[in-house]
Protein backbone atom coordinates (compact mmCIF):
# COMPACT_ATOMS: atom_id res chain seq x y z
CA UNK A 1 0.00 0.00 0.00
CA UNK A 2 1.23 3.42 -1.06
CA UNK A 3 -0.32 7.46 -0.15
CA UNK A 4 -2.01 6.85 -3.68
CA UNK A 5 -4.16 3.98 -2.35
CA UNK A 6 -7.67 3.85 -2.16
CA UNK A 7 -9.17 2.88 1.00
CA UNK A 8 -11.84 0.77 3.42
CA UNK A 9 -11.33 1.04 6.77
CA UNK A 10 -12.63 -0.47 9.79
CA UNK A 11 -13.56 1.85 12.62
CA UNK A 12 -13.63 -0.25 16.28
CA UNK A 13 -15.31 1.70 18.85
CA UNK A 14 -14.94 1.42 22.80
CA UNK A 15 -18.47 -0.81 23.11
CA UNK A 16 -17.00 -3.04 20.36
CA UNK A 17 -19.77 -1.94 17.51
CA UNK A 18 -17.55 -0.93 14.41
CA UNK A 19 -18.03 1.23 11.25
CA UNK A 20 -17.04 0.17 7.54
CA UNK A 21 -16.01 3.09 4.94
CA UNK A 22 -13.94 3.92 2.19
CA UNK A 23 -11.54 6.90 2.02
CA UNK A 24 -10.58 7.53 -1.82
CA UNK A 25 -7.83 10.02 -0.73
CA UNK A 26 -5.86 7.67 2.04
CA UNK A 27 -5.74 10.59 4.29
CA UNK A 28 -4.50 9.82 7.80
CA UNK A 29 -6.60 11.78 9.53
CA UNK A 30 -10.32 11.54 7.84
CA UNK A 31 -12.47 8.73 10.33
CA UNK A 32 -15.49 8.31 8.35
CA UNK A 33 -19.07 9.44 8.11
CA UNK A 34 -21.08 7.48 10.70
CA UNK A 35 -24.34 9.43 12.04
CA UNK A 36 -22.87 11.44 14.89
CA UNK A 37 -26.36 10.72 16.75
CA UNK A 38 -26.51 7.50 16.26
CA UNK A 39 -22.69 6.93 18.02
CA UNK A 40 -23.55 9.75 21.00
CA UNK A 41 -26.70 7.50 22.03
CA UNK A 42 -24.68 4.70 23.40
CA UNK A 43 -22.14 6.97 25.32
CA UNK A 44 -22.76 8.47 28.54
CA UNK A 45 -21.29 11.96 29.08
CA UNK A 46 -18.70 10.47 31.25
CA UNK A 47 -17.72 7.51 28.55
CA UNK A 48 -17.24 10.86 25.91
CA UNK A 49 -14.75 12.64 27.79
CA UNK A 50 -12.16 9.72 27.37
CA UNK A 51 -12.65 7.11 24.09
CA UNK A 52 -9.80 4.97 22.16
CA UNK A 53 -11.07 4.59 19.08
CA UNK A 54 -9.35 2.07 16.65
CA UNK A 55 -8.87 2.86 12.80
CA UNK A 56 -8.16 -0.39 10.72
CA UNK A 57 -7.61 -0.66 6.85
CA UNK A 58 -8.89 -3.92 6.24
CA UNK A 59 -8.62 -3.48 1.96
CA UNK A 60 -6.52 -1.08 -0.46
CA UNK A 61 -6.90 -0.55 -4.23
CA UNK A 62 -5.49 2.03 -6.87
CA UNK A 63 -8.77 1.70 -8.35
CA UNK A 64 -11.15 3.82 -7.63
CA UNK A 65 -13.75 1.75 -9.16
CA UNK A 66 -12.90 -1.40 -6.99
CA UNK A 67 -12.66 0.12 -3.53
CA UNK A 68 -16.61 1.99 -4.71
CA UNK A 69 -17.65 -2.29 -5.66
CA UNK A 70 -15.92 -4.02 -2.92
CA UNK A 71 -17.13 -1.52 0.13
CA UNK A 72 -20.72 -2.84 0.26
CA UNK A 73 -19.80 -6.47 0.70
CA UNK A 74 -17.78 -5.72 3.50
CA UNK A 75 -20.55 -3.82 4.67
CA UNK A 76 -22.24 -6.58 4.63
CA UNK A 77 -19.28 -9.51 5.56
CA UNK A 78 -18.62 -7.51 8.89
CA UNK A 79 -22.84 -7.39 9.49
CA UNK A 80 -21.99 -3.41 10.30
CA UNK A 81 -24.82 -2.43 8.74
CA UNK A 82 -26.52 -4.85 11.78
CA UNK A 83 -27.33 -2.23 14.66
CA UNK A 84 -26.55 -4.62 17.10
CA UNK A 85 -23.04 -4.98 15.47
CA UNK A 86 -22.47 -1.71 14.01
CA UNK A 87 -22.84 1.82 12.69
CA UNK A 88 -23.58 1.37 8.77
CA UNK A 89 -27.08 2.52 8.05
CA UNK A 90 -26.17 1.64 4.29
CA UNK A 91 -26.80 -0.91 2.77
CA UNK A 92 -30.02 -1.65 4.80
CA UNK A 93 -30.13 -4.07 7.24
CA UNK A 94 -32.22 -7.18 6.65
CA UNK A 95 -32.81 -9.65 9.52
Amino acid sequence: MHSNSKVIYKITYPNGKIYIGKDLTNSINYWGSAKSEVIAEDFSFEERMNMTIQREVIFFSDSADEVNKKEADLIRQYDSNNPDVGYNRWPKYKR
